[in-house]
Formats: structure tokens, sequence, C-alpha cells
């Protein structure tokens, strides 16, 4: 009687990531293996790692470490940017045995027929300018949305990030293909779709086979909006410069597409825009919050902000917080600059010193607090439809409206995966609940 080995997964860092290890745990099943929780002892744990930060190498032998106190004799396998980044680094570590780059991740069955434990590590890692192929992903089954890659890669050369290192040229998939993905998903009875990707405002760049752009985002996303079966789609993290009016317009006009958009900043300074090689000035990024309220007034806006990074002074940074503070936005995603090889910005003069840079957080992280309770207050009084999560919190139903409030009710689990019109009456300090009951807390 042969026994089903059992694999671990478990993803750090991005939507992206999250839609290739959903994929990668179906390929495994598939393959005839069984997908087990991570908390779970496993023959196989596959970690998808992110590497935007320092933080994020940390994370990942962190959960190196949990595997192996699970069962000290697991195969573990690392994959995902930062395996793409430091292959030979992260082959050496103890208990480590396998690692997957960018090219190879999604072979990852062809490499588990055998499970033999060695003294080190090996790695199959490609050199990241020859990767050119797309390989499409989604999400399913641990989140009511769906993340739906549909775009990876960038060509972009911002002097902080690693990215491009890590997961080659731009390159995507086609709407063909991405609306053949979206009709498999509404079969699965998924009410959100969320599309994702490195720099998904370059969709259509370098497909495979093709040698000029032929289609667009806008083409992409005008054909998703007659997706039957599908209630809701969201567009992740899209930069200002690739948000068109169009785009903006088709949003606000269609029955699917929902008001939010998270459109990275980094800085309030020109002056520092420019170190960072940002491809817009404040100016554009103002232009784009206005309009989007204009047609939008109740739009969820999401922005991304680096602080610390090499050359920011006071003013630079008081720039920044004043100018976030004066801009009509729902929430901020603070990132703290951390010195990544191979970067431009390392070798960059005037480093802010780490103190200063954890104070500088916790300043925008505050008035990410304030910005975001200022929205939802907005929000009271308001009918809105609420999508409601599958796993329960605390005993609560937790759920976000169209335009991304979080939402709390009593746990019913009949309303998991649905979506409810509700009105909503009352704030606490993390959330708006459907009852104006005081009791309603959400931690």
């Amino acid at each position: 009687m042969n026994i089903r080995k059992k694999v671990a997964f478990h993803t750090l860092g991005c939507k992206l990531n999250f839609s290739e290890t959903s994929t990668l745990a179906r390929n495994v099943e598939e393959a005839g293996f069984d997908v087990v929780p991570y908390q779970k002892p496993a023959d196989v744990y596959v970690i998808n790692t992110c590497s935007v930060t320092d933080h994020a190498d940390k994370k990942c032998k962190n959960f190196i470490n949990r595997a192996l106190k699970l069962n000290a004799n697991a195969y573990v396998v690392i994959t995902g940017c930062y395996a793409q980044l430091k292959p030979k680094e992260i082959a050496l570590i103890k208990g480590v045995d396998l690692v997957l780059g960018a090219a190879e991740k999604f072979n990852l069955v062809n490499h588990l027929t055998d499970l033999t434990k060695n003294a080190e590590g090996t790695y199959h890692c490609s050199n990241i300018d020859e990767l050119e192929d797309f390989r499409s992903s989604y999400s399913f089954g641990n989140r009511t949305r769906s993340f739906l890659k549909v775009q990876d890669g960038c060509d972009y050369t911002c002097t902080f990030c690693t990215i491009p290192l890590a997961r080659g040229k731009s390159r995507s998939d086609s709407i063909d293909s991405v609306v053949k993905k979206a009709n498999e998903i509404a079969e699965l009875g998924v009410k959100e779709i969320v599309l994702t990707g490195v720099n998904i405002g370059d969709f259509g760049k370098q497909q495979v086979g093709q040698k000029k752009q032929e289609e667009t985002f806008y083409q992409l996303i005008e054909q998703l909006d007659n997706v039957d079966g599908i209630e809701r789609i969201r567009i992740s993290s899209i930069e200002p410069n690739l948000l068109s009016n169009e785009v903006i317009k088709l949003v606000a006009k269609s029955k699917k597409f929902v008001p939010h958009f998270h459109i990275p900043l980094q800085s309030g300074s020109n002056e520092i825009l420019k170190k960072m090689r940002r491809r817009y000035l404040r100016e554009l990024y103002i232009d784009r919050v206005e309009y989007i309220k204009r047609l939008m007034p109740n739009c969820c806006i999401g922005v991304d902000v680096i602080v610390g990074f090499p050359g920011e002074t006071e003013a630079h940074f008081l720039e920044t917080y004043e100018f976030l503070n004066e801009l009509n936005i729902s929430y901020l995603h603070v990132f703290t600059y951390s010195e990544r090889p191979n970067t431009v910005a390392i070798n960059l003069e005037d480093a802010v010193s780490k103190n200063i840079r954890k104070e500088r957080n916790k300043m925008l992280t505050i008035l990410s607090e304030k910005k975001r309770r200022a929205f939802y207050e907005s929000q009271l009084g308001t009918v809105q439809n609420v999508l409601w999560e599958n796993a329960p919190i605390n005993d609560q139903l937790t759920g976000f409206t169209e335009n991304y409030v979080k939402v709390v009710a009593p746990y019913l689990p009949e309303k998991a995966n649905t979506i409810e019109e509700i009105e909503l009456l009352d704030l606490n300090n993390n959330g708006l609940a459907t009852t104006a009951s005081k009791e309603v807390v959400l931690s």
C-alpha cells in the first residue's frame, strides 16, 4: 500500500506569491500528493519567499526552523524571489534541501520524485535575463477572493528595488487567457477576483511570441467587465503613471470593478522621487487622486510609501508627511528602507540612521490609522454590499465592502462567501460593524 506523501506550503510576501503558491499546491495534488496546512507534520515543506526587505529574508529562515521542528526529516524546498536572488546562500542553510529559482519553481513536481536528504542543499536557478515565458496562476481555497496573476516582471529601474532581479523583464498573459482563467474561477464559486502582478499597468508588454505590445491593461479590464459569474473585480497595486484617466473612467462606470485603488507613491518629495528613479512627480499623483475622487467620492485609495531612503532629510520627510496628510487618501502601507545588494541605492551617500527610519515609520503608521479611521467614519450611515469571508475571527464574521471597508458582525456560517447589503452604523477601533452594538469588537 502506497502512502501518499504530504506537502505543506507557506507564502511570504505579496498577492502575486499567493496566486503562485496556490497553483503549485494544485499541481502537487494532481501529481498524487496530499496538501496539508503548514502547521501540521509533512514530508515536504515548500516556502515561497519574498525579498522586498531584509526582514522577509529573516522570515524565510524562521519558517525553515518551524518546519524542522514539526518533522526533523522533512524535505525543505525554497522558491520565490529570495530563492532567485540568493540560491547558493539559501542552499547552505541547515535543513534546506532544494532551492528553485524563478524559471524552475513551476517544475516543483518533477523535483519531488526523490526526497532523500543530503548534507547540503542543491539549487536550480537560471539567469533571470533569460526568463521570457509567462506562467499563469490564480489562488483558490484559502480566501474568499481569488488572486489572478495577469503580469510578471518589471522593466522599471527604481534604485531601491530588487524585483526586476528576482522576476525578470515585464511580460504578461494574453487577454483571451486571462478571461478563460476568470471563467474558471467563476465556476469555482468565487465572488471576487483581484488582478495581480508586479507592474500590472504594463499589461500586454512582451507577451510570449510577440515582438511588440498588442494589448493594453485598459483592453484587459474592458473584457473582464463582461465575464459572467464574478460579482467583483479589484485592481491591485498600479503605478500612478500607468493609471490612466481611461482606466479610472471604466472603473467608475463598471458594475464589476470596485471603487478601490492602491497606488504606490514612495515619497512626497520630488527630489527623493528623482533619486528613486520613479517615473512621475508628486503633481501627477495629486492629479490621479483628485480625478478618482471626482468620479468616485467614496473610492478607497491606498498608498505605498518608503521612509529613510538615502538622502532623505528631515525636511524631505516632513514634505512627505504633509503631502500625505493633505491628500484625500484612505490608508498607507509604510515600508522602512533597507539596503538591498545589487541595487543603485545601496551605494548612495547620506544614509539615514535606523533609529530615525524607525521613528519616521511610526509617524506615518499613526497617520495611516488616522486616515483609515476618517475614511471609515465618512462611510457611516451608508448602505453597502459586504462580501463575507469564510473563516471566523474571534467568533466574528468579517468582510469587506466594495470600497474596502472592513466590516464585522456576529458569526453565522451560512453567510460565508455571500454578499449582503448592510447599513454601516457603528465604528470600533478596527472596522465597521453591522449593528450599533458596542460589544462587536475585532481584535
